[in-house]
């Protein structure tokens, strides 16, 4: 939760142009993936196995996107940011769902 709250404090920071904002990105970005790198569940599943390597992708494109607003000093890492958020987004309403078919719900 922490992780989410500050990559979106680095961005209302980093629209304002502020110089410390791509380091509170960064920091917020590397709690995130790290929280979802330690929640693998594990399953044998093989659509959930792919979505979770999907997200572990959106996760560390979330990192290169605070790198790229390091290095940078354009909006070039809004396309990065863009891939993950769309990855993120996806992975996060079909994992429950694929769980959910799997348990035999729906």
């Amino acid at each position: 939760m922490t992780g989410a709250v500050l990559l979106f404090a680095g961005l209302v920071v980093q629209f304002m142009k502020l110089d410390f904002a791509p380091y509170i990105y960064l920091v917020g970005s590397i709690l995130f993936a790290y929280a979802q790198f330690v929640t693998s569940p594990e399953t044998t599943n093989f659509a959930i196995r792919r979505l979770r390597r999907q997200q572990l992708l959106g996760a560390m494109l979330l990192i290169m996107t605070g790198v790229m607003m390091l290095l940078w000093h354009h909006n070039e890492w809004i396309i990065c940011l863009t891939i993950a958020a769309l990855l993120e987004l996806y992975t996060a309403f079909r994992i429950p769902h694929e769980e959910a078919k799997e348990k035999g719900g729906k």
